[in-house]
Formats: C-alpha cells, structure tokens, sequence
C-alpha cells in the first residue's frame, strides 16, 4: 500500500491559500494530507480553518525569540515531529534563516503574488498598479535562502483593467493562486518535478517561458 504523502502549512493570516489546499485534497486534486499547520501568531483566522476541519494546529509565536535563528530552531523541532513530505508557506511572513532553507532544500514551496522576478517583496499589487504594467498574477517557486528568488514551478496571470484597485487587483490574483499553488504542490508530491540548474522540469521539460501559464480570470 502506497504511504500518503504529508503537508506542514505554514501560514500567518486568513489562510486563503490553506483553504484551497484543503478543498483540493477533499476533491481529490491533491494526493495528501495535512500533518500539521503552523502558524506565527496566535490569532490567525487560518488556524480556525485547520481546527474546523480537524488538523492539527501549533503555534510559535516570533515575539517570543530574541533571534530567527531561536526561532527557526523551533520550527525545525516542530516539523521534525511531524516529518511532512513537504513545507508549504501560504501567507507565513516570516523570512526563514539560510540554514534552514538549505536543511530542507527543494522540499519548501511557497505562493507570492506576482509575477517573479517582477515585484518581489511586500505591496505587489500596489507597485504594479503605479508602474502601469499590463498583466501581474503569482508566482509558486522552490525557496531558496535568496527572498522570492527560488526557481519557478508554475505563474498565473491577469490582466490589469484601467479602473483596478488594490483591493479588485488582489482579489483576482487570488483567485489565481487557488488555482495553482494545489496543482504545484500535487506535481510535487508524484515526483514530476525535476531540477536543470535554476529552472524547474515538469515531466522532464522545461514549463512555457520558464513556468508562466496565463490561466486567471480577466
């Protein structure tokens, strides 16, 4: 019998992403469990998702380590009891140490809302929305100890319309990423991803330019 493969989901906020995540394993898109879902601050909405549908919560709380390096220790611990297959952040907005990136090499994924390398960082939407560009969207990539530079496994995109906000701009890219974060992470999980210097294979080939499918909603 084929062991089921495990999620830890790391998550800071609304847990959105978690969600999806969720229902694509309930719909059988996902081939896994969630072991665990961790989060950084006690009250984030995302951790009465996890307990409404029965999955074990952890909380460590930043505040309480004078360093990251304390604190990343104490993530380390936390997944080691649970030995999850893969590591996925869905709104964690906490920077993990060098150290342990490395120790989970190739084994982290994380969601950011852009189109990477464009707009890494915080207020993506914003930044896009004042340059003008004509389509923004996410991005699902490998982490690596350099910020939002891991290598891309897949992006979604939609056009930016003349009256967009923040807020409508946001909503959008978010319905992308429900979208793609559970396809990225079942590729995962069967072992169809392989690695070619920086960029991501799919079934032993390289994604459409470097991994961009346009899927969203316009």
């Amino acid at each position: 019998m084929t062991e089921t493969k495990t999620l830890a989901i790391l998550i800071s906020g609304n847990g959105s992403n978690l969600q999806a995540i969720i229902d694509a394993i309930n719909t059988d898109r996902i081939a896994a469990r969630i072991a665990v879902v961790i989060s950084n601050t006690s009250g984030a909405f995302g951790l009465q998702r996890a307990r409404h549908h029965r999955i074990d919560t952890e909380v460590i709380d930043h505040r309480q380590f004078a360093e990251r390096d304390a604190f990343d220790t104490a993530l380390g611990e936390c997944l080691a009891h649970h030995t999850p297959n893969l590591i996925v952040l869905a709104g964690f907005m906490r920077i993990l140490g060098r150290e342990f990136v490395l120790k989970h090499s190739q084994r982290i994924v994380n969601i950011h809302p852009a189109l990477l390398p464009n707009y890494p960082g915080l207020n993506t939407h914003q930044r896009a929305l004042e340059d003008g560009v004509e389509r923004h969207g996410a991005t699902v990539h490998y982490v690596t100890a350099d910020l939002d530079s891991g290598p891309i496994i897949i992006q979604g995109a939609v056009p930016v319309n003349p009256d967009d906000t923040v807020d409508s701009l946001q909503q959008r890219v978010l319905q992308v990423e429900h979208r793609i974060y559970p396809l990225a992470i079942d590729w995962h999980l069967q072992g169809r991803l392989t690695m070619r210097g920086n960029h991501v294979l799919l079934d032993g080939e390289l994604r459409p330019e470097q991994g961009l499918d346009i899927i969203g909603p316009g």
